[in-house]
């Protein structure tokens, strides 16, 4: 006895293969359209005179918890400083 709905052909399930594909293919259709919103957002950043690149690395760090955050920045300020990168701090003497 096959379940209702469960259609069995060669061994596969059909309706619910189906309803899988279906699934997928609407979220990526749904996942296209909204990149393309993601796109004029920033073209309309860009429009208005921001940096889109600085937005891109914001929401970058947006995304990661204070820790992550913190070690990314403390390994680029050590490399940076390795590199002769960074400016030297002066003493608050002179």
């Amino acid at each position: 006895m096959t379940k209702v709905g469960h259609n069995k052909a060669g061994g596969v399930a059909v309706d619910q293969l189906k309803s899988i594909i279906d699934r997928v293919e609407r979220l990526e259709s749904e996942k296209t359209a909204i990149g393309s919103d993601i796109r004029d957002v920033f073209a309309e950043a860009k429009g208005n005179g921001f940096d889109v690149k600085a937005i891109r690395k914001i929401l970058k760090l947006r995304r990661m918890d204070a820790g992550q955050r913190e070690e990314e920045e403390t390994v680029l300020d050590t490399y940076m400083a390795a590199l002769g990168m960074l400016p030297l701090f002066e003493s608050e003497d002179e």
